[in-house]
């Protein structure tokens, strides 16, 4: 138990350190790093932060979360970039930052069941030290795994509304191309006006195209990055906007191609899940005429032994 307040009191003074240092009458910042902001863009270089600092705790441990996040999500069967997922989702964290934060749960997590599970052994008999450990081990990594899972939920949710909404914003393109729009001035009018995932994304493409990239490698950027492969169709025809005047006849057919997807793939969620509900249905059945045979078949061996 010494040791365990010893481990605990030690891993709260440097947690307190860190959140301390955040606050300028703890750890009060050098003249340079306080004129820096007022310096030229070119000239201002990185902040240095102290030995005991956020900035420096991330330094030293990010390279250690982001190789053993991206080891342990691969033997989970992730492969997909951890950068481009979060970059679909329009995450504010980069891959370090996100490993950085997983790890902290991971730790968090490991030192709340240590914590509880040598609060309850040492207050019980019946719970043994081999399985204190055990859940001790198997805390972070249950916890690295719902957080892993969270931002692939959250991207194959972006995928799905992307999928759900590219109808509708495909004949919104086919009709301000129709209207005399520009493919860029059609995405611009599209990514300010609408609120939806591709409308989220469609600015984003903007804003790749104002920086100098041509229309159609920001739009096939964006349709490496979404992994849709409607999207991908649709923006090869979109790529025809050049070397033909009307795309409007095959922009509606791709329209009409997506709904029939969408219709397909709500038929057979509709068939699955309407499959799934004879599943308690048939439990219920089974249960009471396993019961019904169980009963005479006892009373027969009752009487067969005491004949």
């Amino acid at each position: 138990m010494n040791v365990l307040v010893l481990l605990l009191a030690v891993a709260g003074g440097i947690g307190t350190t860190l959140l301390l240092s955040q606050h300028r009458w703890f750890a009060r910042r050098s003249l340079t790093d306080r004129l820096r902001p007022h310096a030229p863009a070119a000239a201002a270089a990185e902040s240095r932060s102290g030995i005991l600092s956020v900035e420096s705790f991330r330094d030293v441990i990010g390279p250690l979360a982001a190789t053993a996040g991206g080891a342990m999500a691969r033997v989970v069967g992730i492969e997909e970039d951890l950068a481009a997922r979060l970059r679909r989702v329009h995450s504010h964290l980069d891959p370090t930052a996100f490993r950085v934060r997983q790890l902290g749960w991971a730790l968090a997590s490991a030192a709340a069941m240590l914590l509880v599970g040598t609060t309850v052994a040492s207050q019980s008999d019946g719970v043994s030290a081999l399985l204190v450990v055990g859940l001790t081990l198997a805390t972070p990594v249950l916890t690295f795994l719902v957080v892993e899972q969270n931002l692939a939920r959250a991207s194959a949710e972006w995928q799905r509304r992307i999928f759900d909404e590219l109808p509708v914003v495909a004949e919104q393109l086919g009709m301000l191309l129709g209207a005399g729009y520009s493919l860029g001035g059609a995405i611009s009018r599209i990514g300010r006006r609408g609120n939806g995932a591709i409308a989220t994304d469609l600015a984003r493409v903007t804003n790749r195209i104002r920086h100098g990239l041509g229309e159609v490698d920001a739009l096939r950027e964006w349709a490496a990055l979404a992994q849709v492969p409607e999207l991908d169709r649709l923006v090869g025809i979109l790529a025809l906007n050049r070397e033909t005047g009307d795309l409007g006849s095959l922009i509606a057919e791709e329209a009409r191609s997506i709904r029939r997807e969408a219709q397909r793939r709500t038929i057979t969620q509709i068939e699955r899940r309407a499959q799934q509900v004879w599943i308690p249905v048939t439990v219920a059945t089974l249960v009471p005429g396993v019961i019904l045979m169980a009963v005479p078949f006892v009373a027969a061996a009752a009487l067969w032994s005491t004949g």
